[in-house]
Formats: C-alpha cells, sequence, structure tokens
C-alpha cells in the first residue's frame, strides 16, 4: 500500500467514526494538539470532542464529492479535498459543502491528524 493510499485509509476512517458520533473514535484521529481552522479562527480537540460527547455537535455525513489529493513529504501528509457534510449544531440541521484540508504526522507507524482547515466551497 502507498503512503497515499495508507493516508486516504486514515481519512476515510476518521469521516465514519466522525458520522458514528463516537467521541473516544473521534479523537483517536486527532493528535493532542490538533486544532480546527474555519473562517471564525480556530478551535481546539478538546473543545470538537467535547460538543461530540455532549450531542451539541453531530455528523450525519462526511464524504468526498471529487478527487482527494494527498501530496507527502517524509513523516507529514496534506490531504485536499471538496466534501459534503451534513449533520446538526445546538439542533439546528446543516448541510455544506467544503473545501478541507488535513495535516497529518506519522509516529510511531501511524498516521495521526494534526491540523484540519475548513473554507465554505462556492
Amino acid at each position: 500500500m502507498s503512503v497515499e493510499d495508507e493516508v486516504l485509509a486514515v481519512s476515510t476512517a476518521w469521516d465514519l467514526a466522525l458520522i458514528g458520533n463516537d467521541a473516544d473514535d473521534v479523537a483517536s484521529f486527532m493528535a493532542d494538539d490538533w486544532v480546527y481552522v474555519d473562517p471564525h479562527g480556530t478551535t481546539s480537540k478538546a473543545d470538537v470532542i467535547g460538543w461530540i460527547r455532549s450531542g451539541r455537535l453531530r455528523h450525519d455525513v462526511m464524504q468526498p464529492t471529487g478527487d482527494v489529493r494527498i501530496a507527502v513529504r517524509g513523516s507529514t501528509a496534506v490531504l485536499t479535498a471538496r466534501k459534503r457534510s451534513a449533520g446538526a449544531w445546538d439542533g439546528q440541521t446543516y448541510a455544506v459543502v467544503e473545501w478541507i484540508t488535513e495535516v497529518y504526522a506519522q509516529e510511531n507507524g501511524k498516521w495521526t491528524c494534526i491540523l484540519s482547515q475548513k473554507t465554505p466551497a462556492g
């Protein structure tokens, strides 16, 4: 299996964990210092996992809508994809298409996400 295939498999498994809404499973894909970046700023792993655990954030759909690009440099990989996402935030449903960039680092043979950035897709 190529490194790109390994990273794609991890990202796909993470998407499945997200729609499973199991906070511990989702957290297992994220480094402790993982950060989420969106147009409003940054959010920590602890906040996102807390929202999932409490039910404040729920994912029902998380899937690529086209080609996924993965660039590898040593023990770091950057995945960029257009994804469709749906779920609920504070009880309000949402459905969006966004560009996502995930930065992965390989440590002790495991790929872990260290940063996710999302931008609304036009």
